[in-house]
Formats: structure tokens, sequence, C-alpha cells
């Protein structure tokens, strides 16, 4: 069974939010979860670089939280809706600062901030990070409008961008990559 992808509903610049309410596509909350799928992608990048299978498995994992994100971001916060939403859970901040604490054992001390590159695997994992980043302040920018967005969501991204730091050093560190110090011009 096939069906058509393309609905013509958003041609005027108009989108539906979970829970059937019509907002401009350049609402800041579909900002957001455009930005978190924008994100997802770079992840899915990054674990296509990669060949170290539970980085991957872990990576899969993410994603599937930020698909939770973004079904989140995707409601309508003022309307009930029938449709089932997945929950994020404290203990998946956990998880990432888990992961970023095991990867950091293996890890030389830092000395000086690091320029992204040396490799195209710690370079993608650099442009998901600050992807996640600008998702981040798009979701802090709904809570200063004073829109609904869950704490946890914050908590999230904010330690996700965290992960993808260590994560690229520590990709650069099993690919025996050299980290690349910023030397500023003085």
């Amino acid at each position: 069974m096939s069906f058509k992808i393309y609905t013509k509903t958003g041609d005027k610049g108009k989108t539906a939010l979970i829970g059937g309410t019509k907002v401009s596509k350049s609402n800041l909350r579909i900002e957001s979860y455009g930005t978190v799928d924008e994100l997802n992608s770079y992840i899915g990048l990054v674990s296509d670089y990669l060949t170290d299978t539970p980085t991957i498995n872990f990576l899969r994992e993410i994603q599937d939280r930020l698909f939770t994100i973004g079904s989140s971001l995707a409601c309508d916060p003022e309307k009930e809706t029938k449709m089932r939403i997945p929950d994020l859970h404290a203990g998946d901040v956990t998880v990432l600062e888990n992961s970023m604490d095991q990867m950091n054992e293996v890890l030389p001390e830092m000395k000086s901030f690091l320029l992204p590159g040396g490799h195209v695997a710690v370079s993608t994992c650099h442009i998901a990070r600050c992807v996640c980043r600008r998702a981040e302040r798009l979701c802090v920018g709904l809570q200063e409008q004073d829109q609904f967005i869950d704490p946890l969501v914050l908590q999230y991204m904010n330690r996700l961008s965290d992960y993808l730091f260590v994560l690229s050093r520590w990709i650069g560190h099993q690919l025996q990559v050299a980290e690349i110090p910023w030397k500023p011009r003085i």
C-alpha cells in the first residue's frame, strides 16, 4: 500500500500542532522541533561514520529520545491530545552523564579549547553539538515566551550538547586523531 507524502495543507505557510491548532511555519515551537529534527539527522550521520556497535546503538537511543522531544514540542500545550506521546525520563539525563563519565576515563586532560576537525566523524559530531545548542536556545525561547516546555527537555538538551562534545573527543581518541588545540593569536 502506498500513500502520498505531500498533502498540500502547508502550501500557504501554516501547519498544525498535535491537537489541531494551526500556526505559522515560522512559529518558535515549529522552529524548535524542526531544529531537534535537524539534530537527529546529524546524529544519524555521526553514527554512519562509526564502526563501534555499542556507540552506534547508544546514538540510536539518543535519536529515539529526540523523537520523543520533538513530539513533546509539536503538541499544543493548551489542548489535550488523544495521541499517546512518549515521555522523557530523568534517567535519560543520567544515562548521558554516565556515558560521559566512562568516555572521560580514557581521554587526556583538556588543557585548552579545541578546534573542531581532524576527522570527518569528529567534525560532524561538533556540528551536531552546535545544532543541539541552537535547539536548546530555541527551547529556552519558548520558556521565556511563557509557552510550556517540559523542564526535563531543557535539561536533556543541555546535557546532550555536553555529551556530543565528549563524544567528539572520544571518537578522535578511538581513531587516534590528534586534537587540535586553539592557539589564539595575541
